[in-house]
């Protein structure tokens, strides 16, 4: 599902880019009465295309691997999170340290936001539980206990 998004945003994405690219191309064959400063074509285009520049460089720098991928995970633990309306269902409840855990996460009833956290109260990653889909994703833990979205404590024990 996760690929079919991608593949759509991209479609859409390059639409857009398309649009935007024939615009500027055409844009020139207007003619108007007022005509730029001498110099500032030159200058207007220098800074589109080098604005496009830095946004594939950027683009290309922060797209790395995804930290919590789940294609990654093998000899992981797998934990399942049910949301269910006023409490959360983890099973199992205790995972080894040190290791990697998917957290199979969905929901009985409506949408609910699933967070995991580290000691200091920061969140490390967040997802949706939904009903009818399971979001996947895959954390690896130090030693102690794991805050699950504020209703329940999974517990990562030193192996």
């Amino acid at each position: 599902m996760q690929a079919y998004a991608a593949a759509v945003s991209l479609f859409f994405m390059t639409v857009i880019a398309a649009t935007f690219c024939w615009a500027v191309r055409n844009s020139a064959t207007l003619s108007t009465s007022v005509q730029p400063a001498r110099g500032m074509e030159w200058y207007r285009r220098v800074l589109f295309w080098g604005l496009v520049a830095v946004g594939v460089l950027v683009t290309l720098a922060t797209l790395r691997s995804w930290p919590h991928d789940v294609t990654s995970s093998q000899g992981a633990v797998v934990v399942t999170a049910i949301g269910n309306q006023w409490s959360w269902d983890l099973s199992p409840r205790e995972v080894p340290a040190d290791r990697p855990i998917i957290f199979k996460v969905t929901s009985s009833d409506v949408n609910h936001g699933f967070g995991v956290y580290d000691a200091a109260g920061t969140i490390l990653f967040q997802t949706q539980s939904m009903p009818g889909y399971i979001n996947q994703v895959r954390h690896v833990h130090k030693a102690g206990p794991i805050p699950c979205a504020l209703h329940g404590i999974l517990r990562a024990r030193a192996s």
